[in-house]
């Protein structure tokens, strides 16, 4: 264990939070959220996925301390609910990282639309040439050992945070109370209605809660704190500063230009929006700062899918080859399958009518599954545990979580779900393979009843996709 002297102050730990967290999504956001709400329906929104994610980081943060023995997100299904679990969560955080990275290079090659308009559209052929160009370089670059330094991350640090920040202090600067008030219920009559704001407020739940997916690699870095106690209140004070950097990155935009000009922004917005504050150089400004943010992300991105994986295979959850390191310490074969299936996804985002969209969504989709189960473990610890002071509180948390997740996804996002389940289909093969190799056996009877409802999920969504019932 490294010495106290070694260990994060609070400081610093909530910056890391914040950093860690911050991913390309906020410079897509305020185009995004005004395509799904006005400003008084997207403050409602805020507040809702603001309450859902303090309560999910809580849960993480409590098991960060209780559990302190289990390693890697998928370990907490494992513990609590079996084997097969363990391997739901896994799959599924496997799938959103390296769907995070499909999303990266769509909203990289818009960037780089800006200085060449050739890219422009992200998922163009030309573009998806590029970025897997891109995305092949950085996987043989992590299978050599190469990993970002931290010189490396604090340069992209200050890349990342720096444009934000200048755009919201300008975004405040330049304010108009009117124009943000014209529509602020999205109706002429500027009236608050349910059945106006509900749908706008549906619309808005998946596009807020993709920027907030990586809030559990935040957590993890809380037991490098001097104290638990500051772990997590450097953890919950890191996700409310994020909290306060979204809202106010998304929400001030309506001050400035109406929501249908915000509609019809190309992405990445906050480019073409600062473009419009303060002139050209704005846009090259975000820019800039966009494209070396997204490369130095992508690059810590492309090692933890086949991390996960090889956590895994440790586990005896896949196959132990997928474990085995090259002398760089690299799990090659596991980069490899995960680098095959970034290229398979960029391929069919030519396709996608909103590649973007598409890609983050599927990927936020995939990790709620994963949330979900760790607010059902905390609440089963919880109980298991009820006579032990604070559990009982920790257990309500856990179920204002679970309640939070579930809710979203049906609401916001039950169709991607539903795309996700074709892809844990291969997943559920190597399991059953590595039961059979690790006891002798195959699935039991509860893991064949729930691996017949995915596999039977899996045929019926591609059978819609087929027939156009189901779009990308």
């Amino acid at each position: 264990m490294a010495s106290q002297a070694h260990k994060i102050n609070g400081v610093s730990l909530t910056a890391m939070v914040v950093t860690t967290a911050i991913g390309s999504g906020i410079f897509a956001l305020s185009s995004d959220l005004a395509v799904a709400a006005s400003p008084g329906a997207a403050m409602i929104s805020w507040a809702i996925v603001g309450f859902g994610i303090l309560m999910l980081a809580s849960c993480l943060n409590n098991l960060l301390n209780k559990r302190s023995d289990l390693e890697g997100i998928f370990s907490y299904g494992k513990a609590g609910f079996g084997s097969f679990v363990g391997f739901i969560s896994g799959w599924g955080y496997w799938m959103s990282a390296w769907l995070g990275n499909v999303a990266f290079a769509t909203v990289f090659m818009s960037t780089l639309g800006y200085f060449f308009p050739v890219f422009q559209r992200g998922n163009s052929p030309i573009s998806i040439l590029v970025a897997s160009v891109l995305a092949w370089s950085l996987t043989l670059l992590v299978n050599h050992g190469i990993e970002s330094a931290a010189l490396m991350n604090t340069i992209i640090t200050v890349c990342k945070l720096i444009p934000i920040l200048t755009f919201i202090i300008v975004a405040i600067i330049l304010f108009n109370g009117h124009i943000f008030t014209a529509q602020f219920w999205g109706n002429f009559r500027g009236t608050f209605t349910l059945g106006a704001i509900a749908p706008q407020i549906r619309s808005s739940l998946m596009i807020m809660m993709w920027v907030f997916v990586g809030i559990e690699g935040a957590t993890v870095l809380a037991s490098r704190a001097k104290s638990r106690k500051i772990a997590g209140r450097s953890t919950l004070i890191g996700v409310s500063c994020l909290l306060l950097i979204y809202v106010l990155a998304s929400i001030l935009p309506y001050g400035y230009l109406s929501r249908a000009e915000l509609v019809t922004m190309k992405q990445p917005a906050m480019v073409y929006i600062f473009e419009e504050m303060v002139g050209q150089w704005g846009g090259s400004f975000i820019s800039i700062g966009l494209l070396i943010s997204i490369l130095g992300a992508w690059l810590s991105w492309t090692m933890l899918p086949a991390e996960t994986l090889g956590m895994m295979a440790e586990q005896g959850l896949l196959p132990k080859r997928f474990a085995k390191k090259n002398k760089h310490g690299v799990p090659t074969l596991a980069l490899m399958t995960t680098a095959c299936m970034v290229q398979g996804f960029m391929i069919i985002l030519i396709f996608a009518e909103k590649a973007y969209e598409f890609a983050y969504s599927l990927c936020t989709a995939s990790i709620v599954v994963c949330y979900i189960i760790v607010a059902a473990y905390q609440i089963k610890y919880s109980w298991q545990n009820r006579s032990t002071k604070g559990n009982r509180l920790q257990m309500w948390i856990g179920i204002a979580a679970l309640t939070f997740q579930l809710v979203g996804i049906t609401l916001s996002g039950l169709q991607y779900l539903f795309i996700c389940l074709v892809v844990y289909v291969p997943g559920i093969i190597l399991y059953a393979l590595t039961l059979k190799t690790n006891t002798g056996h195959y699935l039991n009877r509860l893991e064949w009843s729930a691996s017949i409802l995915i596999f039977s999920g899996a045929v019926i969504t591609v059978a819609m996709m087929l027939m156009g019932r189901l779009s990308l």
